[in-house]
């Protein structure tokens, strides 16, 4: 866990609120209590309030007259600051004159003096980061990778002087970061998403340009190219994945690494899973859960990397719908549509000439899916649904999840 002191110091003996205490917001409470913080916590979640108790934070609801005792107020970033309306808390708070951080800008606030690499963008953040990570450790680089990825920054581990942070950073958590700025800065693409809590296009590509500093000792990788160096090294299928590892290779070089070596790492990176994660073969099927694609501009990536596609698409659909992705459907043999989005994707799908049935559940469409692909003897099952999961699951993780584990099934019957 990192160690917050050199931030507690500043407080002068003031409390910091907490408010949100899923992944991040108890990690901070943690971090900060171990510090010697006062920590006033609170979430609407009854047993995330009594997760804080039990960690020593005092459990109460949060108003502007509390607010006005405090340093800070440390945000979740799924709380809306500004659209479609800023939240209560984040009303008192601003009444309150309290200022309104992350954890993301605790970590900088400490001058801990790791270089720190900031990965953001609309798709990719993940993959990219992962893979940044994974060449800094094959390389016997230490570094600590989280943020938006794996675990909150705070509850990470501080790598020794000559280690790296590697950190996803979501266009929330820009928000929240008045004066982080990385060492080398990687913004991978941007195209619209989560306009609801930005307001419109602007509001998202300001907060994504947020990681971009005046500085010039800052390296700045904006919408990375194909770097022809890293074509035929990367077993990750499409050009958006070339454009990851590109980005990846500028800043490991950035970094001091060589480029023989970052290569031959590149070449061992795995993937991620539920995003193009090959499941299995079956009968000459490929079987791909790509469920990380919850709109259609990462779902065109996969789309346009397959041939024969038995496409299951669907769930809670963005703004825009399938826009976009017409050039992509004379790959798709057959389409099998889930959950809220499948009577709206079936119109479009209608309009395009492409071959389509409701399935209402990702069961019924994985079993429909097989059955069809396997009739035909060759081509792809591919999850990417180019929609968010939550209208019938937790998580895009938890459709993965549960995609790899019918598919798996078809197997053992």
């Amino acid at each position: 866990m990192i160690d917050c002191a050199a931030y507690v110091q500043t407080l002068q003996n003031r409390p910091v609120a907490v408010f949100g205490l899923a992944r991040s917001g108890l990690a901070s409470v943690e971090a900060l209590i171990k510090a010697g913080a006062q920590v006033i916590a609170w979430d609407d979640k009854e047993e995330s309030r009594e997760a804080a108790l039990s960690l020593g934070a005092q459990v109460t609801p949060l108003g502007e007259a509390l607010l006005k005792s405090c340093a800070a107020l440390i945000l979740a970033p799924g709380v809306p600051l500004h659209f479609p309306q800023a939240h209560p808390i984040v009303k008192a708070a601003r009444a309150a004159q309290c200022e309104i951080i992350g954890d993301l800008e605790i970590l900088h606030r400490l001058n801990h003096g790791r270089k720190t690499v900031g990965i953001t963008g609309t798709n990719g953040k993940s993959t990219t980061t992962a893979l940044i990570g994974h060449i800094l450790k094959e390389n016997g680089t230490p570094c600590a990778i989280g943020g938006n990825l794996g675990q909150a920054v705070l509850s990470l581990e501080m790598p020794p002087q000559n280690g790296s942070f590697v950190l996803e950073i979501s266009s929330y958590q820009m928000d929240l970061c008045p004066t982080f700025k990385p060492d080398i800065a990687i913004l991978l693409n941007i195209t619209p998403d989560h306009l609801d809590r930005h307001g419109d296009m602007a509001g998202y590509t300001a907060a994504k340009m947020r990681i971009f500093s005046d500085d010039p000792a800052q390296v700045q990788i904006k919408y990375p190219g194909i770097d022809e160096r890293v074509r035929g090294c990367t077993n990750m299928k499409g050009d958006h994945n070339l454009q990851n590892a590109s980005a990846a290779l500028l800043a490991c070089e950035a970094l001091g690494l060589k480029e023989a070596d970052i290569i031959a790492a590149i070449k061992t990176f795995p993937g991620l899973a539920h995003r193009q994660y090959h499941v299995r073969t079956i009968a000459g099927v490929d079987y791909i859960n790509d469920s990380k694609a919850t709109n259609a501009q990462a779902a065109a990536k996969a789309l346009g990397a397959y041939d024969d596609i038995y496409w299951i698409a669907g769930g809670q659909a963005k703004d825009g719908g399938l826009q976009g992705l017409e050039e992509y459907m004379p790959h798709i043999r057959h389409a099998f549509l889930i959950g809220e989005a499948a009577e709206g994707f079936a119109g479009w799908l209608t309009a395009h000439n492409v071959p389509h049935s409701i399935e209402t559940t990702l069961d019924n469409a994985v079993h429909a899916a097989h059955e069809a692909a396997q009739k035909a003897g060759k081509g792809t099952v591919l999850l990417s649904p180019a929609c968010a999961s939550w209208d019938q699951f937790k998580s895009f993780e938890r459709r993965g999840d549960q995609f790899t584990e019918l598919v798996n099934n078809l197997v053992a019957s």
